[in-house]
This record gives structure tokens, sequence and C-alpha cells, in this order.
């Protein structure tokens, strides 16, 4: 007896919009903007492209984990725990903020830096958990080669039999792709998963009924039950990452760097921070050593 199996397709498509963000940084915001304020369980996605002096310096989070992946470049990282280190091209920082982190990015160097974070959502039962640091260089990434002409990072979650060891407190697949020209490759998504795919470079034809696109789009995927997506290069510097998740399903209430279920969660969050209580013991008058690495 045959299993038929059904492909996803692409419903949406946005094309990345650039704006100005932190200190005089420049991203590319899709998820998180009002063509598509999120996308359970992900509530912003961004294409940061940074020289010095623009940077993120000193900022709180709550209530979610912000994922860093480096395409180009370097950035510090510091923490008002003193947690501190440099991601590099092809590192992974994968952060919990959970209960609460107050950091700094800031270029390390004064060349380009460039890469993705994706803020993907935490369920109210892990939203005061403590915070964690999962952090991968570029030499420790799993990669998956199936035949010439097909690379793949696997960031998060698994592809051709390459799983990541990255835990994930809400479950999430992150697949880094890039494809020679005419290649094809199939990426396996759990039914349940809501996903997109974001274009970097190049052109390729996506999802059961060929949409084309090309750089700096997200596709968001149908929730039809479908176990797979098909992607087919017309270009020979094909990149792309293929990001899905279980979705929530609860209320989303945020204010900047807070995301929480309810208003007066949000409230408590600017409350804590103020004080320095409740996962921001020693956040007042903290000042990371790297913010002023520019001025």
């Amino acid at each position: 007896m045959s299993v038929t199996r059904t492909a996803r397709k692409i419903i949406k498509a946005i094309l990345s919009r650039e704006q100005m963000d932190g200190d005089g940084a420049r991203v590319y915001r899709s998820i998180g903007t009002h063509q598509l304020r999120n996308l359970d369980p992900f509530l912003m996605l961004d294409e940061f492209d940074v020289k010095a002096p623009a940077g993120f310096p000193d900022h709180p989070h709550r209530g979610f984990e912000t994922v860093t992946y480096m395409l180009e470049g370097e950035f510090l990282h510091e923490d008002f725990k003193g947690h501190k280190g440099r991601i590099g091209p092809g590192d992974l920082q994968w952060m919990s903020a959970a209960r609460g982190i107050v950091h700094s990015e800031i270029p390390a160097t004064d060349s380009r830096a460039h890469g993705l974070q994706l803020w993907v959502n935490l369920s109210s039962k892990d939203k005061m958990a403590e915070p964690n640091y999962q952090e991968y260089p570029a030499s420790e990434v799993t990669k998956v080669t199936p035949e010439e002409g097909i690379d793949i990072k696997v960031i998060a979650g698994e592809s051709y039999g390459a799983k990541s060891p990255v835990m994930t407190r809400t479950p999430t697949m992150f697949i880094d792709v890039k494809l020679a020209k005419g290649k094809t490759m199939e990426q396996t998504i759990p039914k349940e998963y809501v996903g997109f795919i974001y274009t970097i470079s190049g052109t390729a034809l996506f999802g059961s009924e060929k949409h084309k696109s090309d750089a700096h789009h997200t596709l968001v995927l149908d929730e039809n039950g479908g176990s797979f997506i098909p992607v087919e290069s017309l270009s020979d510097d094909c990149h792309f990452v293929i990001i899905a998740g279980q979705p929530i399903r609860e209320p989303i209430v945020q204010y900047g760097p807070f995301v929480m279920n309810t208003q007066q969660e949000i409230y408590k969050a600017f409350h804590d921070y103020d004080r320095g209580i409740n996962g921001f013991e020693g956040a007042p008058g903290w000042t990371s050593s790297i913010r002023n690495r520019w001025a």
C-alpha cells in the first residue's frame, strides 16, 4: 500500500523592508512588521547588515528566545551576568532570555557584520524559566551534503538524517541550505509545524506550486498538513533558510523587548526590570564593557 505524501506550498510572500534598529543598525525585517505581525511561534525575523559604530547596545529581554546566526563578520556579545563572547561567520548563538537577560551586541570589527536574528516565543510555562545559552562555533554546527551542489547546515531539528544537538524549549527546526543551479532538495517538516522560508541570495522555485522568489523574501508555508517542502534552484548562488515550529496558541502581548501573555505581565516585566528583581537582579545601573567600543 502506497502512502501519499503532501507537499507544502507558499501562500504569502513578503519582501523584507530596510529599517533602522538599535543604535544606527540597518535591518531587513519581515516577521514583526505590519505585513506579518507574528507567525506563531515566531515573533520576529531580521536580516541584519551592520557596520560599526552601529550596533545593539545594552537592552533587556523577557519571555522568548533569540537565535543569532552569523553569515559574515563578527559580533561581540556581553550580558549583565558576565557571560560574554564573540560570534563569527557561521557561528550560532541560541539564547533563551526566559525570565530575564540584559545584554549588548556590538560589531567586533569595522567590517560588515551580516546575519540573521530570529525571535522564538516561549509558552507561558517557560517564560519565567532560568535563562540559558547554547553556543556553537561554525566548526561544530551539524552539516550534511546529500549530493554535490547541496550543502545543508542543521541549526536546529533534522535534515537528511543529520540532527542538530540544539535543544529547543519551543519545538523548532532551522535549516540553512545552499544549492547549485539546477539542484533540487526536499526538506521534511512535521505536519503540525507552522513555517516559512527566508531567501538570502539567488533564485529558486519553492513549494508544490513552484513559487519563484529571489532574495530578501519571507515565504509563508501553508498549513495543509503537508510533510515536506520541495525546492529547485535556478541560480548558482541560491541560499535560504527553512524555519518552522510548533505553534503555542497562547495570547501574545508584546511591548518592545518583553513578550508575555497578558498586559499585567508586561507591567510586571517593566517593574522587575526597573527594580532589579525576579530575574533582573543587577540590571539597574549595569553598563556593558563593549557598549562604547566605537564611540
